[in-house]
């Protein structure tokens, strides 16, 4: 499993994820979002489907039909689970994904604005390093641009 972090500095995880999915949208590429509550959720939900008039992120999440759920290219969650085959997964709880997932990259996209959180991933990048993760680390530059470290 290939990691890239993504450290916010200049932009909301609600304006950034959008154009981050749509990438891999682009490509043909399945996504979950690994998402750490039930509200924050449903604005991610919301923000997916109203983000842009010019653009469109199909998504679903557990609250969708279950017929739906495996067809769904992006795929919004509060636990780790695959529903439709991703390979991408998207983090933006803190949470660590184990390796043996069955995901072959993860983004983990996180608020380098506050110092726990900041602490919390750079403990997450050593831990995934340790492991023998291969590992990139993305900085978002005052331009909200993008700078590898």
């Amino acid at each position: 499993m290939e990691v890239a972090f993504y450290q916010l500095t200049t932009t909301s995880l609600e304006k950034t994820l959008p154009k981050l999915l749509e990438k891999a949208y682009a490509a043909d590429q399945k996504a979950v979002v690994l998402i750490d509550c039930g509200e924050r959720l449903g604005l991610l939900n919301s923000s997916l489907w109203t983000y842009s008039t010019n653009a469109f992120l199909p998504h679903g999440c557990a609250s969708d039909d279950p017929i739906t759920h495996s067809r769904q290219p992006i795929w919004l969650t509060t636990t780790i689970e695959n529903p439709n085959q991703a390979s991408l997964i998207v983090v933006t709880s803190g949470q660590s994904i184990n390796r043996k997932s069955g995901f072959d990259r993860c983004i983990d996209i996180f608020d380098g604005n506050v110092a726990d959180t900041l602490k919390e991933a750079e403990k997450r990048y050593q831990q995934y390093q340790t492991q023998g993760l291969a590992c990139v680390y993305w900085r978002q530059t005052l331009q909200s641009g993008w700078e590898k470290i």
